[in-house]
């Protein structure tokens, strides 16, 4: 009995120790906090979706990405997928997982490309950015940059609003990206799709007004999903690469 008493006032004592000096770990460093946030609404259809999910795992792996983030203070970033649609549907494909050399990153795609498809439904980059917000609280890493990376070919037609979330994701401190992706296909379809997925202006001028903010926020173009890999490696080299620190921005700050 007496040894039990021992070991628990030694539990209580280190408890108290580490509450007076602070965490008993310290968050792992790494130079960004990033959240792959794909659109999978009903207007990418099944050969759109592989060209988009292989686009990802091509850039997350290529070596002009794998350069920049070992160019990085830390030489490594911490990356969490996300794939989207509808207000109540988004769903983290892979959690927070660190890349830091060519074996982490390619087992970061094969997870990617294993798993199936998360949603067929309606937009809400709203929504999705209220729920990216949410996984980058829940990290547990360090980092100087948090971004929010928005792919997607539409309007937002359902959830939260999108300036909205935007602006509370900003001033909380993040970035947040797009890569506006012309759906070709769904143009040619006419209708709704046609003017949800080429509002006035072209989604990416859509994305420009709406979607990005943030210091140095960008949108990334393409004019199809067959480019997709090509404009991710882009668009991710320049995310990892800038040295722009995090602070609270301004509500709807964009960038070129």
């Amino acid at each position: 009995m007496r040894a039990l008493w021992r070991a628990a006032i030694g539990g209580a004592a280190i408890l108290a120790i580490g509450i007076a000096a602070g965490p008993l770990f310290a968050a792992e460093p790494v130079d960004d906090l990033l959240v792959l946030a794909a659109d999978v609404s009903r207007s990418i259809n099944d050969d759109e979706f592989q060209l988009q999910r292989k686009g990802y795992a091509a850039a997350i792996t290529s070596p002009q990405v794998l350069g920049a983030i070992a160019a990085g203070e830390h030489h490594a970033i911490a990356v969490a997928f996300v794939e989207w649609a509808g207000e109540a549907e988004q769903k983290v494909l892979i959690d927070w997982t660190v890349i830091d050399d060519a074996a982490s990153a390619k087992a970061f795609a094969d997870r990617l490309l294993a798993q199936p498809r998360s949603f067929v439904g309606r937009t809400a980059i709203g929504s999705a950015l209220d729920y990216a917000m949410n996984v980058l609280g829940e990290s547990g890493f360090e980092a100087a940059r948090h971004v929010i990376d928005v792919s997607g070919d539409g309007t937002s037609n359902q959830g939260a609003s999108v300036t909205g979330s935007r602006d509370l994701a900003v001033k909380a401190g993040a970035i947040v990206n797009g890569l506006a992706i012309r759906n070709r296909r769904a143009e040619a379809e006419g209708g709704y799709l046609a003017m949800h997925t080429n509002p006035p202006g072209g989604i990416a001028k859509y994305y420009q007004d709406n979607v990005i903010g943030g210091p140095g926020a960008f949108v990334e173009q393409i004019d199809d999903f067959n480019s997709f890999g090509e404009a991710m490696i882009r668009k991710l080299v320049s995310e990892i690469a800038s040295a722009a620190p995090r602070d609270g921005g301004t509500g709807g700050a964009k960038g070129g």
